[in-house]
């Protein structure tokens, strides 16, 4: 496998819709495609964080108006919830920045253009549910803003195999994503100058 060097500096993670209860008829079989997703994922997140890579969690707030991003994380790792495993596994930290969204892509009336901006990102990784809409949305808007794409085959999941299969060609022939694997993925670290090393 060739390994894919991504610059830390200017390169955003984005976590799409994994913080997510999948509490709807017939989820069983991507449920059974996200939890495997999840380890492979929280892997990556691992890697980034510890490049100095931030990590967006941007989620859907399922109607819930009234509600925040924790109340959104309480509901879904709850024993109720048929994708607690999933959202157990990627729960966010502190350190983690999240946006929720109201609609299937990540831009479209949120606040992610703006952090993006303050963030200085040129790069995004595209990671999460359901490949064939809410991270095909994302990518598609980051796309049309000029952000370089990576959307790591093996951290994204659909419904189906096929139409996961199909949303990752259309994010690498028309979007120009790299759709590496999430263990070909490194980070190269920004260096120091030398006035830094010296303090």
């Amino acid at each position: 496998m060739r390994a894919v060097t991504i610059p830390s500096e200017g390169t955003a993670l984005l976590l799409i819709d994994v913080i997510n209860d999948l509490a709807f008829e017939g989820s069983g079989p991507l449920i059974e495609q996200a939890e495997p997703m999840a380890r492979r994922l929280m892997a990556l997140k691992r890697k980034a964080a510890d490049a100095g890579v931030p990590v967006i969690y941007i989620n859907d707030n399922f109607g819930k108006w009234r509600s925040d991003f924790r109340q959104t994380v309480a509901h879904c790792v709850a024993a109720s919830s048929p994708g607690r495993r999933v959202s157990q596994r990627l729960r966010p930290t502190k350190r983690d920045y999240f946006v929720l969204k109201p609609k299937h892509s990540g831009f479209f009336d949120t606040t992610l253009d703006t952090l993006l901006e303050a963030l200085r990102i040129r790069r995004v990784i595209v990671t999460g549910i359901a490949g064939n809409i809410c991270v095909l949305f994302t990518a598609n808007d980051a796309y049309m803003r000029e952000l370089k794409l990576f959307a790591p085959s093996d951290c994204i999941v659909s419904n189906t195999p096929e139409e996961n299969a199909h949303a990752l060609r259309q994010m690498q022939v028309v979007l120009k994503a790299n759709v590496a694997s999430s263990t070909q993925i490194l980070f190269r670290k920004r260096r120091s100058s030398t006035r830094e090393r010296r303090r």
